[in-house]
């Protein structure tokens, strides 16, 4: 309906043109956005506002022009115009309805379209990289918040027509890994955080017990196997990597979260890769020698100064095999690429771009995107949890699913926007109430399917082929606005895709369940507007939007890996 209307202006501005009136307009793509509140109609535009200047007139006078040379269409039951130029179009009332019958037919295909597709209708090719933790300890929540935006974004993506890559990037090189190591092996030797031994950036956690324990007992993983020697420091490192990667693994696997490539950064230095870059960009001349170290000339791409890249001892900084490896990311042919990472990354998305243009490779400047989740701050009883029993300083993941499950944990943590702070209430996402956001749209879907249910029990069989054709008898105000939720859902997910905005998804579903809840509820008040009335006619029309607003309610949760049940 949408492209309707749209080509319905469009044919008044041309009827404008040809008529002399506003000869000297030059018609441009027509803008039309759905409107938020129904007392201002289904959709409006601003086009009047934007021409207005162009042919001299003030924008309600364009206004009235426009809508004067509008061609008839019975879709269209009146046009407003609203402030100073709006043109708000209101549906007739069938129209709204078939929207009905279009999300019955495609079914959990609904709402998709192939914006990620070429010119010949192939997917084009888009790599998401999250999560990426280091192996050095249990996943967090904020590991588990870009988790859940992450794998959200690849499920969005996947909707929108794109081939998806999830990649993991495993830092398994460097000093932290090197802190690691010795804090297994001091474990290994009976050597504990209190003793003067022990390194400032030693990990603490109890899981260094466990890890040192299976590593003493000789315990195998993948082809790792513990040496059971607490001095050999190599072999303590490949079994403790090998060890957390696995854990992490399990942790993403109950999460619900899978990955198709697992990248390493020892592997950019086994291969050279980091080598190269570094020749490349000496070669290409944006390095220079300055107290002992070698500088890379980031300044000539927008930062703020020149930063290090190869220190006095000869260790590259950290920024290096970033940019080696989104180099491979680049070379593997991924022409958009976009990272999911907590907002401590933030500084190094300059350098990491400098470096990328500097190999003069032929890499977009903005190359590749962002999106950067802020902290999690987990509350219990009404205070902040900080630490967990196993890890020691922060709230593991596993921690949440095993306390909330992992529908609530994956809904909570991509409720807002991930560059915003957020607060996870372990007690509210245990609630069975309207207060919980992601029980009140569970709720709503199996509400659905319990009416659906009852109606086979009770009356005979749902005809939907006599619902469908009888969508006109639903006239009442909360039908009227489930149809209009009913036929944003596309436009929804098209924003959600373009923008990386997964809340956008989460927050449509509460606004759909509470529609859904809203009409149920006025069938208390009023028995004609129950759903399961006695006339069958009506009854089966009910539950045409009633099973269309189920889909939708799936569909939305399935792009958030948020089950939808169908009894509670």
């Amino acid at each position: 309906m949408k492209e309707a209307i749209q080509q319905l202006v469009k044919a008044a501005l041309q009827t404008l043109v040809d008529s002399g009136e506003f000869a000297e307009l030059t018609i441009p793509e027509i803008k039309l956005d759905r409107t938020r509140d129904a007392t201002h109609g289904d959709y409006a535009s601003n086009i009047a506002l934007a021409l207005a200047k162009q042919v001299g007139v003030k924008p309600r006078e364009l206004a009235e022009n426009i809508i004067a040379a509008l061609p008839h269409n019975t879709c269209i039951k009146h046009i407003e115009i609203a402030g100073p130029g709006f043109i708000n179009f209101f549906l007739a009332q069938a129209t709204q309805m078939e929207i009905v019958e279009t999300v019955l037919s495609q079914a959990s295909t609904y709402g998709h379209n192939s914006a990620g597709q070429d010119s010949k209708g192939n997917a084009q090719a888009v790599q998401v990289e999250f999560v990426s933790a280091n192996p050095t300890g249990p996943l967090h929540v904020g590991h588990g918040r870009g988790a859940a935006v992450g794998d959200s974004i690849c499920r969005l993506f996947e909707a929108t027509g794109w081939a998806v890559t999830r990649e993991f990037y495993y830092n398994d090189a460097g000093q932290q890994i090197n802190n690691l190591a010795t804090s297994v092996s001091l474990r290994c030797q009976g050597i504990g955080p209190d003793d003067e031994r022990w390194p400032t950036d030693g990990y603490r956690g109890g899981y260094i017990v466990e890890l040192a324990q299976a590593y003493m007992n000789g315990e195998s993983i993948g082809n790792v196997k513990g040496a059971a020697d607490p001095t050999n420091d190599e072999a303590i490192r490949h079994f403790a990597v090998a060890y957390l990667r696995q854990e992490q693994d399990s942790d993403l696997r109950a999460f619900d979260v899978s990955f198709d490539v697992f990248s390493l950064e020892s592997a950019l230095y086994a291969e050279g890769k980091v080598e190269q870059v570094f020749e490349q960009l000496t070669d290409n001349g944006f390095t220079y020698e300055k107290d002992d170290a070698l500088w890379l000339k980031t300044t000539d791409f927008g930062d703020d100064k020149d930063r290090v890249m190869r220190k006095s001892d000869g260790s590259y900084t950290y920024f290096v095999p970033d940019v080696a490896y989104h180099r491979d990311k680049w070379q593997r042919g991924f022409k958009k690429v976009v990272n999911e990472q907590g907002a401590d990354h933030h500084s190094t998305i300059t350098r990491v771009r400098a470096g990328l243009q500097g190999l003069d490779i032929g890499i977009p400047k903005n190359w590749p995107d962002y999106v950067l989740h802020q902290m999690v701050t987990v509350m219990k009883n009404g205070e902040e949890v900080k630490i967990s029993k196993r890890a020691g300083s922060y709230v593991t993941l596993r921690d949440l699913i095993d306390q909330t499950g992992t529908d609530a944990t994956r809904f909570f943590l991509v409720a807002r926007r991930a560059d915003s702070q957020l607060t996870f209430d372990i007690d509210l996402a245990l609630q069975k109430s309207n207060e919980n956001p992601v029980y009140y749209i569970q709720y709503a879907h199996a509400r659905i399917c319990s009416a659906i249910a009852n109606a086979m029990q009770k009356y005979e069989p749902w005809d939907k082929k006599q619902g469908l054709a009888h969508l006109d008898l639903l006239n009442a105000e909360h039908e009227i606005e489930l149809a209009r939720l009913l036929a944003s859902f596309p436009e929804k997910l098209a924003s959600a895709a373009s923008e990386l905005a997964p809340h956008v998804i989460a927050n449509y579903l509460r606004e759909l369940a509470a529609a859904l809840h809203s009409w149920y509820a006025s069938g208390n008040q009023d028995k004609n507007l129950q759903l399961l009335v006695a006339d069958h006619t009506l009854r089966n029309a009910r539950l045409c939007l009633a099973e269309a607003t189920r889909q939708v309610l799936a569909n939305g949760l399935q792009l958030l890996g948020v089950s939808a049940p169908q009894k509670m």
